[in-house]
């Protein structure tokens, strides 16, 4: 199983990341609550089940990259929220302030980009330490008020508090989209050719830099910077061949495992068409986190004229990576031929 700066960044500082022991996280994982296995995405299945016997007031469910609500016939508005802590998504000494706030930004956009929407509003709010009050609060607003130009993102609203020791980062973005452009993950169908918009791995490899101490090579700078693909993903999303879309944040041995369960099919992945980028290894192209690229299914009928399309538009290519298949079951193919891999992307727990 892959890592990211979570895991490995507190080996490498020695930081004491263990959750600490709550009457909260108690309750969390007793068998009152939690009917799963208590990892990252059993704990937010738990919360679906728990919160089914609430009226959703006219939002989809639990899900997808962001929740939708319908205010018109024509339009809908999506919503999304990420957290980021200090030790677990960034280190404080090797980024930038205003890395870190166009970071923080970029994350958010990545999601409303993988709903086909296009941003319109953040709501920010900052949890700092004393020392950091200063200079570096005015360099990560700065950062974040660069990238909210460069989209037309308005920043509305938010909240501010004092933290003892660690810097705690959270950012709910709202978007805009015609209905009949809503990528959903549950769309994917039998026959779909599975794409990705870019080559991958990357930012796995600036993260090992970036814990080997090596903070000024390229890969470590793509880790710190990363940007949403939101031309892409409103071209993608007007295109009615593209059935199912997420963004690649776990890595696509984790992220399409999300498209598989919410369309109860399966997928088979081509090793030889993954496109692994300079310097970084098949493993960390299909498990390295947080690449904010987009993934995607398309109808086989329609799959070939999409890609002429893309590249005309942008470009650059796109990579056709495997299939969707019927049943359940996630299968890698190297050469022509079925091979066994035990490959995950990265969860927190």
């Amino acid at each position: 199983m892959c890592s990211d700066e979570a895991t490995s960044s507190a080996k490498a500082s020695k930081m004491d990341l263990s959750l600490p022991t709550s009457l909260f996280f108690d309750y969390l994982c007793s068998s009152n609550f939690n009917h799963h296995i208590m990892t990252e995405f059993g704990f937010i299945n738990s919360i679906k089940t728990l919160f089914t016997d609430l009226h959703k007031n006219g939002f989809e469910g639990i899900g997808d990259d962001c929740a939708v609500f319908e205010f018109s016939e024509r339009e809908s508005l999506v919503f999304t929220a990420d957290l980021l802590c200090e030790g677990v998504h960034f280190l404080r000494h090797a980024t930038s302030p205003r890395e870190l706030g166009g970071k923080a930004l970029a994350v958010n956009l990545s999601d409303i980009a993988a709903m086909g929407a296009r941003p319109v509003a953040t709501i920010l709010s900052v949890s700092l330490p004393k020392e950091v009050t200063g200079e570096w609060a005015t360099a990560f607003m700065e950062g974040y008020h660069d990238l909210s130009k460069r989209y037309g993102v308005a920043l509305i609203g938010g909240d501010t508090t004092r933290s003892d020791h660690d810097i705690v980062i959270n950012v709910t973005a709202i978007g805009r989209v015609a209905n009949e452009h809503i990528k959903r993950r549950c769309d994917a169908e039998t026959r779909d050719v599975i794409f990705t918009t870019a080559e991958l791995g990357a930012s796995d490899v600036g993260l090992q830099d970036i814990i080997a101490g090596r903070l000024d090579t390229p890969a470590a700078a793509i880790h710190r910077n990363p940007l949403p693909e939101i031309e892409k993903g409103l071209w993608l999303g007007a295109r009615p061949e593209v059935h199912a879309m997420m963004d690649i944040s776990d890595g696509i041995a984790s992220d399409i495992r999300h498209i598989m369960e919410e369309s109860h099919m399966g997928a088979l992945i081509d090793l030889d068409r993954v496109p692994v980028a300079e310097g970084a290894t098949l493993r960390q192209a299909l498990c390295g986190g947080e690449e904010y690229k987009l993934l995607f299914t398309a109808s086989f009928d329609g799959a070939e004229q999409l890609m002429h399309d893309f590249e005309r538009h942008f470009h650059t290519p796109l990579y056709p990576i495997g299939r969707i298949t019927e049943g359940t079951q996630l299968k890698w193919r190297e050469k022509g031929t079925e091979v066994e891999h035990d490959w995950s992307g990265f969860t927190h727990y």
